[in-house]
């Protein structure tokens, strides 16, 4: 009677880790999909909505065990914890010089492009000093860059400063330390040089 009683628990603990671990499994997969559907970070509020949970700790073991599983997988995905409990899934930047010509709808044109790198990398920056650095026509990108919430200005004086948002810096996976921003962006600029002039080189 005592075997039977213990075989009988063995087997109800046994059924007991196996439902932990489909719930693990399901809980890791709905992350996945909201993160891919998403397409921008989501907070851990966002995730434990998705999960249906209330436990904020349950949602980072699950974000963190999906994490170390896209890192041990090693491939062109990875998916990053951001300032403020925010999480993100992304292309990583080894592989965007490769696959950029694919995008069918660039988020911007090289004019606009151009000119938010320049903001971003000398930010905070006079509007003067921008226009003088990029002509005239650069008025009109700051307009759309503002439009589109990558570029926020705040007036000092008669001069208005620009720099780039929180939602710039989400967008392109960058940190929103201004610092470390510069020198992201200085490395996946530099990256991009490398990589247009082997593919000029091999024309």
């Amino acid at each position: 009677m005592i075997l039977q009683e213990a075989k009988s628990s063995l087997h109800d603990s046994g059924e007991l880790q196996q439902e932990r671990q489909e719930k693990l499994l399901d809980g890791r997969a709905l992350v996945e999909a909201a993160l891919y559907v998403a397409g921008r970070p989501l907070t851990i509020s966002e995730i434990c909505s998705v999960l249906k949970t209330r436990s904020k700790n349950k949602a980072k073991k699950l974000v963190k065990a999906l994490m170390q599983e896209y890192a041990s997988r090693n491939t062109a995905l990875e998916i990053l914890e951001l300032k403020d409990e925010r999480y993100v899934l992304q292309l990583k930047a080894d592989f965007t010089p490769h696959v950029r010509k694919l995008v069918k709808r660039p988020l911007l044109s090289i004019g606009p492009l151009k000119t938010l790198a320049y903001i971003a990398l000398r930010q905070p920056v006079s509007q003067r000093r921008v226009v003088e650095v990029r002509g005239h026509h650069a008025y009109g990108h700051i307009k759309l860059l503002k439009e589109m919430g990558l570029v926020a200005s705040e007036h000092k004086g008669r001069s208005a400063l620009l720099k780039t948002t929180d939602y710039f810096a989400d967008y392109f996976g960058l940190s929103h330390d201004i610092p470390t921003m510069k020198r992201e962006l200085k490395k996946i600029l530099e990256k991009d040089k490398v990589s247009e002039e082997s593919e000029n080189a091999g024309l």
